[in-house]
C-alpha cells in the first residue's frame, strides 16, 4: 500500500539546495512517465484543490515548460523552466521559476533521479539548486514542503491506478 511512502526533504544549513527523496510502489518506467506525459503530468502536480492548465509542455532536451495552478479562489500562481536533459527513465534536468515573486532571476536548476528498486519499485530523488541560501529559504518559508509532499500523495495514488493495469 503506498501510504507507507514518506517523502524526506533536506535542506542543510548554508548549503544553496534541497534534495527531496521519496519511493513509490511503481516501476520506474511509469513513474518517469508521469513525469512526461501531459495527461498524467496534470494529474498530480500541485496541491489538492487547485486546477493546473499546461500552457506549453516539451519534455524533451531544449523544451520549454509552463503552467497555471488556481486555486479555489480564483488566485492564480504560474511557473516555468526549461529543460536541459530528458534521458528516460533515468534523469530529468530542468530550471523552474515562480513568476509571482515581485523581482524575477530566482530560478533554480533540478535534477531528478529515477532509481529502479526491487519489486517494481522506484526511487525518486530530486535536488534543487538555487542561486542563494536565501532563494532557498524563501522557498522553504513558501510552503514548499507542503506542496511536496501533497503533491506526491497525489502522484501515489495516481501511480496505485496505473500500475494495476502496467505490464
Amino acid at each position: 500500500m503506498t501510504k507507507n511512502n514518506k517523502t524526506k526533504i533536506t535542506a542543510e544549513p548554508d548549503k544553496q539546495e534541497i534534495v527531496i527523496i521519496r519511493e513509490f510502489d511503481a516501476p520506474r518506467e511509469l513513474v518517469f512517465k508521469a513525469f512526461t506525459d501531459p495527461e498524467l503530468y496534470t494529474q498530480w502536480l500541485g496541491p489538492r484543490g487547485f486546477t493546473m492548465k499546461l500552457e506549453i509542455f516539451e519534455p524533451e532536451e531544449g523544451g520549454r515548460w509552463r503552467y497555471i495552478h488556481k486555486d479555489q479562489d480564483g488566485n492564480e500562481y504560474a511557473f516555468h523552466g526549461v529543460y536541459h536533459e530528458v534521458a528516460a527513465p533515468e534523469r530529468i534536468i530542468s530550471t523552474f521559476e515562480f513568476e509571482g515573486l515581485p523581482e524575477k532571476g530566482h530560478v533554480l536548476l533540478e535534477i531528478a533521479r529515477f532509481e529502479a528498486l526491487p519489486g517494481n519499485r522506484t526511487k525518486l530523488t530530486s535536488q534543487a539548486v538555487f542561486q542563494s541560501v536565501a532563494d532557498r529559504d524563501g522557498d522553504i518559508q513558501s510552503g514548499m514542503e507542503e506542496g511536496v509532499n501533497d503533491s506526491y500523495n497525489r502522484l501515489d495514488e495516481l501511480l496505485e491506478k496505473l500500475a494495476k493495469g502496467w505490464k
